[in-house]
């Protein structure tokens, strides 16, 4: 029975119009895939490694240039590196407003193009510049006009004062630098280009330290600066840095639009960025509080204080490459959960934390294999030694339970609980490592104060589990149901 031909030419043009959509459909599918940012497709290992290596590489250039930082300013006498020392809490209070801000910033933005809000990641990237400019003015001010009262509160030698105040005045006068490091760097790490941030971050370290002794010195013809140079040095290495990032968004960052024509703060933004941000200031300035408590703590054992310096230093080199990874980690999580890719998700943390132990790990062994050639290293007599290679080999064991406990930080601050990491941050050093030291103190043996450590961690790592578990259950096993997109900014 042959069927009408009008029959036949209906569902022939009806069969063509369903390939067509079905092959208009396979098309656009691929085009998203082509244009979809490597955080939602590259395999997730391959990514975090992708992302995270740079980042490491940067932070261990800065932790290099910090020691060499000292180094150069020591040599100019023992009060010149008591100034920068008596400094730390000033810039430190610095580096929390610009690290917070990008912290707070680099989650709400890579929600956001996860999603494909592009008119908020383009919000969200003019809001962040924005609040960088109020950052600098009150620290602008804060550096020209408190600086000496702010020595003069800490000290009665005058050297001291002069050199502080020296210092001070031009690292936060001119900290336009360090504001734009930190915003425009993480615009890149938000969007995945982490290498070119890395550039500017190595950049930066390696201007500051061929500046340090020429402006230190007065070498090539350059005047001698003393300290002042220092902080020429350091600011300078900033500005270039900055500037570079400046560049490398304008220049290869096309997913975002940077431009503060007829750009308006907006509250809410703002108040959402801060809702991550502001507990990672918390955080950083409750380690100011902790290193003060422990130096009063450790004054009446004599090196005790000079142990726990050097130990500071040694310890920045394991802990900064995970730094690093948590600032490759954040905006994959971010990305995904604002993508809905629940497994993308869980499989960055369990990759994350898995990396994360394994370094502290590394950490671990070379602390307990080679304590005294460490100590060595800061010119330490053996009396020093004496009482470093115990601290070290006690300290040290913290690290494994310290590796889990700072990637799983960083994960509650991609989710947009920043709060959990502030509460395990205070509870750790202001409600068990200072109290549990100064009980142990009382016993009058040093060796028995460095326990305090490891102590303070596990209580970390119990409360960091907890609410790991809880904003499982209260935000990632939700990942993938519908969301309204004000959620999106919440």
């Amino acid at each position: 029975m042959r069927l009408p031909s009008c029959w036949t030419g209906a569902f022939s043009a009806r069969l063509r119009r369903v390939v067509l959509r079905m092959e208009r459909k396979k098309r656009r599918s691929m085009e998203q895939v082509r244009t979809e940012n490597k955080m939602g497709t590259m395999p997730i290992g391959k990514l975090l490694a992708n992302m995270a290596i740079p980042m490491m590489v940067s932070m261990l250039v800065q932790a290099f240039y910090n020691v060499v930082d000292s180094v150069y300013v020591s040599q100019l006498n023992e009060n010149a590196l008591s100034a920068i020392s008596l400094a730390f809490p000033l810039q430190n209070l610095m580096i929390a407003f610009g690290s917070g801000t990008a912290v707070g910033t680099n989650a709400l933005l890579s929600r956001a193009l996860g999603a494909k809000r592009h008119d908020l990641v383009d919000r969200a990237a003019n809001t962040s510049i924005f609040l960088m400019f109020c950052n600098f003015a009150v620290f602008c001010v804060l550096g020209l006009t408190l600086s000496r009262s702010f020595f003069l509160a800490q000290t009665d030698v005058s050297q001291i004062v002069e050199y502080g105040t020296s210092y001070t005045s031009i690292c936060l006068g001119a900290s336009i630098g360090i504001f734009a490091q930190f915003c425009f760097e993480r615009l890149l790490q938000s969007t995945g280009r982490t290498k070119l941030a890395m550039y500017t971050q190595i950049t930066g370290a390696v201007i500051n330290i061929i500046l340090d002794p020429i402006l230190i010195f007065g070498y090539f013809g350059m005047p001698r600066m003393g300290i002042a140079g220092a902080a020429v040095a350091t600011v300078f290495g900033q500005i270039v840095a900055a500037s570079m990032a400046l560049w490398f968004n304008l220049k290869f960052n096309k997913e975002l639009d940077i431009s503060m024509k007829g750009f308006h703060p907006n509250g809410h933004l703002i108040g959402q960025i801060y809702k991550v941000g502001a507990p990672s200031i918390v955080v950083q300035a409750i380690g100011s509080l902790m290193t003060y408590g422990m130096n009063l703590i450790l004054a009446a054992f004599g090196s005790a204080q000079t142990v726990f310096g050097i130990y500071f230093k040694l310890q920045s080199f394991v802990f900064m490459p995970v730094f690093g990874l948590n600032n490759g980690m954040v905006p994959i999580i971010a990305y995904n959960y604002g993508a809905r890719h629940k497994d993308r998700v869980i499989r960055t943390i369990k990759h994350s934390v898995a990396y994360g132990v394994g370094i502290m790990c590394v950490g671990l062994i070379v602390m307990h294999i080679f304590p005294a050639q460490l100590m060595r290293m800061f010119d330490a007599e053996e009396s020093l030694i004496a009482i470093g290679v115990p601290a070290l080999e006690t300290i040290s064991l913290s690290f494994v339970f310290a590796g889990f406990c700072i990637v799983v930080g960083s994960v509650f601050q991609a989710l947009g609980n920043g709060v959990y990491s502030m509460i395990v941050s205070v509870a750790r050093q202001m409600c068990v490592l200072l109290p549990v030291a100064k009980l142990l103190s009382l016993s009058g043996e040093v060796t028995l104060i460095w326990w305090a450590f490891p102590i303070a961690e596990l209580a970390s790592l119990l409360l960091s589990t907890y609410f790991l578990v809880r904003i499982y259950k209260k935000i990632i096993c939700h990942i993938g149901e519908p969301v309204t997109t004000r959620e999106i900014t919440e």
